[in-house]
Formats: C-alpha cells, structure tokens, sequence
C-alpha cells in the first residue's frame, strides 16, 4: 500500500468540509475524486500531500514514497526558462550526469595515463556509472524533456522562454509537464485537463495510461476519467464512497444503489404502516392484545431506514421567444490573423449555418476560438471575411471569462439591471432554479467562485430567450451534475448552437457539426466528436495508403497495384465499419441485458414481500411479468453469443 488516510476531517470555522474520510491507494492505483463544486476534493488532496494539515485523522505513507501535488491553477513561477525548469526536475540524475563529464575530461586528460593501474581503475568507474546512468534513464533525458514538452503543446516555444513571460494556463501546463517528468510514485492531480486542448488531453491520456505510477485525479470531465481511471471515490455531504470502474461505470452503480435504497426503504414505509395499523385496531380487544403488544415490540425494535436522498441540483431550460429564419449565419473568408506574417491565428474560414443545427468550434488553444466567436457577436474585428447574419436572428452570448458580469452588483441585482421589467419574485424563482436562495441572492458578484458566476451567466442566457446561442465553454467551472444538467437543456433548445468546447462528452452529446480551424485554412465534419476522430484515422489510412503506392513503379503494373490497394483499403474501411457497428450493437445488447437482469432481480424482490404472498392475484401478475421479462433476456443473450461467435 503506497498511502492510507484515515478519518479525515476538516473544517473551515464552524463548517464542516470533510468528516471522518478514509482512502487507501494502492500500486498502479487509479482513482478519480468526484462531487460537486464546495465538497472538499481539493481539500482531501491537499491533506494527502501534505500541504494542508487535517483537524482530525491522519496519512501513514512510506518514508521513501515520491508525491507529484498538482494543484488547480498551480502554475510555475520565477525567472527560469522552459528548457531550465525542465531540466530541474531530474534532479539527482543531472548530479550523477556531471559526475560522469568530470570523469570523461580526467579520462582524456594525458596526465592521467602515466599511472596504468590507477587509469584502469578510472576506467572500470567510468564504465560502471555510465551502467548505472543508463539503467537509470539519463541518456534519454533530452528524448523524454522535447516528447512531453511537444505533448504538452510546448513543441513551437524556444527553450529559452522565460516562465514568467508565460500566461496563467500555460504555466499551470508547464508545471504538469515537469511533474511528468519527475515521475514520482503517486501522482495527486487537481483538475489536470484545464487550459489544455483536445490534442494535448488526447495525448496526456495515453501518457497516463501507460504511466508506471498510482495517481488520485479531481476532474470534470467526465471523457477523460473514463479513459483513466478505474474507480470512483465521490466525496458527497462530507463523506466518502468507493466505486470500482470509470466514471460512466460509477455512474450506473450510484444509479442502481439509489434505486436499491429507495425500494427498501418503501418496503420498511409500507411494513411499519403496516404493523402500525394492525396494532392499532387491535390493541384494546381483549382477544387479539397480547398479539398487537408482541408487534409493538417487534416495531420497536426494527432499524429505520432514512429517506435516500440526493443533493439538490439547478434546473432550467432554454427557450425561444421567436423563430429565426432558416439561414442563420454565414461567414465567408474570415481572418483574425494577419495576410503575410506568421501567426498562429486562423485565416480563411468560411462556413453556413441553418437554422437548428449545432454546430462545434473546435482547434489547438490559440488558434482564436474565442476570437472567432466574439467576432461574430460584433465585439471584435476581424482582419478580413464577412459575417452575415440571417432574418429574424437574436443572440445570446456566453463568456467563458464572465466579462459580461458586474462584480459590484448582488447576484439579484445582476439579473435585475438586465431584467428591470421582471418581478422580484420572478427573478427570485429563476435564480433558485440556479441553486442561489436565500441570502445567496445578496452576494456580491465579485465574491462568487467560478461556478457560482457560471450559473449567474447561465440563468441571464435563459432569460434572454435568443434563438441562437453562441458559447464559449460553458462547462467550464460546472461540476459533473451541472455538466448534465446543462447539457439535457441544450439537448431540448429548439433553437441554433454554435459553441466552443474542449468537453468530448458535450461535443458527443450535443454537435452535430465540426468546423476545425487551423492556421492556415479550415476542416469540416458532419457528426460529433467521435464520428470526427473516425473520419480523421480514416483520411489517414487514405493517405497512407496513396503515399505507398507513390513509391512504386510509374509502370501499367504499378497503375494495376493501385487499383489494387485502393480496393483494398475501401474494403478494409467497409469491414471496420461493420465491425463498429457489430460492436455498437453488443455494447447495446449487454446494456439491454443488464437493465433486464436488475428488472427481474427486483421483481423477485417484490414478490417476497408480505404484500404480495397474501395477494394471489397481484403475486400471479408479478410471476407472468417476470416470465415475459426473463424470455426477452434470454432472447438477448442468444443474440448475443450470435454476434460473439461471428
């Protein structure tokens, strides 16, 4: 065991953040910290690397155990360069390194030589710690420094950049880098996948995975805890519970524990009601009193259950208040970024938009999504390119960095200088809808966390009532439940999205269009994200393809080739194709047949309860709609060894 905290608890004065939390991390661990936005992940990883000391409890680790703490906007400060900082994090091995170049000039030193033995001596030494250097990684010290720093989209800066010259988000960046390549034994990561783009999250995935280490991640996003993580620990009303399996995973378990909980409990309600009754009725009778005693003592005696209950979350939805015509957009040879001199900045898009599409703005940071965005809502100006906007188009806008906010104002007053013709009791209701009651409704603006401002943001959009919603990460600072919340609204918008978002759980959900901008020009894709990434791997394949039949022959025979591999990557991309299909249809058969195994379970269930053993009728029921149930699942599972055995 690599760490164990046990009966952790916190308190910020009088209120309590954690209480009473353990955790055990093991070798090879992978664990993903979830809850809402205030439950005390942040805190719970802090105490675990020792930066902030518990009221109560405590963390037993080895004495030679390396933590890497990562934390949320940790970024790297002081005068050092790129190249310096990640140098630095070898550590002893730049010791061992110089140790090995003082050795090579006395080796080449003329001087030495006029001792024999004491040469060879030198020699085997020399030998010895280079061995010694190598098994320890150093000679492939600079390979690993250019790979992760090209991962983690530093690959284009000069090594000698200054860290201090560096923006916030990417100095938080550069000090992941460096953590990576300290390689400690476990890694503690407070929001890791902020401020980086889908490529770099891409490739810090596969990093992860083949990382040698244990890690405890806090994320949001939920794309990249499935593809790490493999269990849960959610941190909800101060206490801590363990699920085995990713995020989605996590997801059904809680899903089917609540479901679970709430039937025992409406078992025991109905039972006590039950023996509640009967006591009553018979408690006075001289005949049947000695009985109603025995099942007052029995009540007496049985455990209540509570209530299961789930925290409260926002709920909203986005509506229209008129139709806009079928065109809504069209923006032909847009350019942030100057004609002639180099830039990073995107040039020559163009792309319509119709009215009810959803179409996603995505590309590396730095590319002007942003920029992009607030050009079309008229704040900024573009270098070049027309930006036409259809009839009868209103728009409400997002703002990732909540610009649009007044600090000085309270969260009631921040809808009521936008809103001033709305009730204060309307305005009350919406802002309760965004979890703000109370003397919340009194806080000022500037003393809201980022989620906080996130749904005061939200909750003016809802009201502007636009038919055309243009945003710009509006997952940003949401917990996971907002998240999900968020997105059943826009799925319902019957209005046109056009948003900017580094969430590959959003993007799956919500777009159904891809305009990809780049420096030098713009791609397009019909579908979300992952239909995306297919279709990228697919023009790859294609490519791969062409360039291998370039290096052959120009002769008739070559031609013949040609035909030749082309037929054969169109029929090696119609096979993976159906075999995409074939496994969409198993993961689908494998959900289906565990939804009916939980169903039957649970039909068993009720059929032993008191209710249904005295109630023939009602008992025969519940067996024929088992029996239906049960041949269905049998159906399924034929269906299923069918498209196994294919």
């Amino acid at each position: 065991m690599l760490l164990q905290a046990s009966g952790i608890t916190k308190h910020y004065g009088i209120t309590p953040v954690l209480e009473g939390i353990s955790l055990q991390v093991q070798e090879r661990d992978r664990i993903g910290l979830v809850g809402v936005n205030g439950a005390g992940k942040s805190t719970f990883l802090k105490v675990l690397a020792g930066e902030l000391r518990a009221d109560t409890g405590s963390v037993s680790k080895p004495r030679e155990l390396k933590i890497g703490y990562l934390a949320q906007n940790g970024g790297l400060q002081g005068h050092r360069t790129i190249m310096e900082e990640m140098t630095s994090a070898y550590g002893p091995l730049l010791d061992h390194e110089r140790s090995l170049r003082d050795m090579e000039e006395r080796i080449a030193d003329p001087a030495e030589l006029e001792n024999a033995e004491r040469y060879e001596t030198l020699l085997a030494q020399y030998a010895d710690a280079s061995e010694k250097f190598r098994e320890l990684g150093g000679y492939e010290m600079d390979n690993r420094t250019r790979s992760v720093l090209y991962g983690m989209g530093f690959g284009n800066f000069e090594p000698d950049t200054e860290v201090a010259s560096l923006s916030g988000g990417q100095r938080t960046r550069l000090a992941l880098a460096r953590l990576l390549l300290v390689q400690p034994d476990l890694l503690l990561l407070d929001e890791p996948t902020n401020h980086l783009d889908i490529d770099t999250l891409t490739w810090l995935e596969g990093y992860l995975r083949s990382y040698a280490g244990a890690m405890v991640i806090v994320s949001h996003d939920r794309f990249f805890l499935d593809a790490i993580v493999t269990s849960i620990v959610e941190i909800e009303r101060n206490q801590a519970t363990r699920y085995t399996g990713n995020y989605s995973r996590f997801m059904e378990l809680k899903t089917a524990a609540f479901d679970q909980q709430l039937k025992l409990f409406e078992q025991q309600r109905k039972e006590i009601s039950r023996m509640e009754d009967f006591i009553q009725r018979n408690l006075v009778r001289a005949t049947t009193t000695k009985r109603a005693q025995s099942r007052r003592n029995a009540l007496e005696r049985i455990e209540r259950l509570e209530k299961p209950g789930s925290l409260k979350q926002a709920s909203f939805s986005f509506t229209t208040e008129r139709r806009s015509g079928k065109e809504v957009l069209r923006v032909v040879n847009a350019s942030a970024a100057p004609v002639v001199e180099l830039s990073s900045l995107f040039r020559g898009v163009s792309f319509e938009v119709k009215r009810g599409e959803r179409l996603a703005l995505l590309g590396p940071n730095g590319v002007g999504k942003t920029t992009l965005l607030r050009a079309l809502i008229g704040k900024l100006e573009l270098r070049s390119g027309v930006v036409d906007w259809g009839a009868g188009v209103s728009l409400g806008y997002y703002d990732q960095e909540q610009r649009e906010l007044n600090p000085a104002n309270t969260v009631l007053e921040e809808l009521w200088s936008t809103y001033p013709m709305l009730p204060e009791a309307e305005i009350r209701t919406v802002l309760g809808n965004f979890l703000f009651s109370g003397e919340d409704v009194r806080k000022k603006v500037s003393s809201l966390s980022g989620g906080e401002k996130a749904r005061v943001a939200l909750s003016k959009l809802m009201l502007r009532k636009a038919n055309v919603l243009l945003l710009d990460e509006p997952t940003n600072h949401l917990d996971l439940m907002s998240r999900e919340v968020l997105e059943a609204a826009l799925d319902e918008y019957d209005g046109t999205l056009i948003f900017v978002s580094h969430d590959r759980y959003f993007l799956n959900r919500l777009a159904d269009r891809i305009v990809e901008l780049h420096p030098d020009g713009v791609q397009h894709f019909l579908g979300n994200y992952d239909e995306m990434v297919i279709k990228k791997q697919e023009m790859l394949e294609w490519e791969l393809a062409k360039q291998a039949q370039s290096t052959q022959s120009a002769s008739h025979r070559q031609g013949t080739q040609e035909q030749a591999a082309v037929s054969d990557y169109e029929a090696d991309k119609q096979a993976k194709r159906e075999e995409r299909a074939k496994q969409r249809k198993r993961e689908q058969l494998e959900a289906d047949i565990a939804q009916m195994e939980q169903q039957i379970a649970s039909l068993e269930l009720e059929m032993t309860s008191p209710e249904l053993v005295s109630d023939y009728m009602l008992l025969r029921d519940k067996q024929a709609e088992t029996e239906k149930v049960q041949a269905a699942l049998e159906e399924a599972y034929a269906s299923w060894e069918a498209l196994m055995e294919e």
